[in-house]
């Protein structure tokens, strides 16, 4: 539950809301962007690594292994795929100051949260005693 409080907090409430804040630029937010979900990512990177581990002790049913999995997979998918595309846009609007329109690849990313929330919530449920 940990994992998926970080997720919605910070994805769902903080990125959308800290460009509406007086004074913060595209270049500025994306700088912000980038800390904050640097350290998100490395601490969901950690949380998967722990609830994978508990479940090797644990030996949970299949319905755990299968919302973890999914999970985990597309925590993976966030980091390898779809970040460098994202990190690299990110720092041609950084280094030139750029102004790009938004790149489709947000969207993949986006969506993969939804699937991450959701994988989340269903692990919560039939992990729950």
């Amino acid at each position: 539950m940990l994992w998926l409080g970080m997720v919605l907090a910070i994805s769902f409430l903080e990125a959308p809301l800290k460009f509406r804040a007086p004074g913060i630029t595209v270049p500025l937010g994306l700088g912000i962007g980038r800390i904050v979900f640097k350290a998100l990512n490395t601490v969901e990177t950690v949380l998967a690594a722990l609830l994978v581990l508990a479940c090797l002790v644990l030996a949970p049913g299949t319905a755990v292994w299968v919302w973890l999995g999914i999970a985990v997979v597309v925590l993976a998918v966030q980091l390898v795929v779809i970040r460098p595309p994202l990190t690299r846009r990110s720092n041609q609007v950084l280094a030139a100051g750029e102004d790009l329109p938004r790149s489709t690849v947000h969207y993949y990313y986006v969506g993969f949260e939804v699937v991450k929330v959701v994988a989340l919530i269903g692990l919560a449920i039939v992990a729950a005693p």
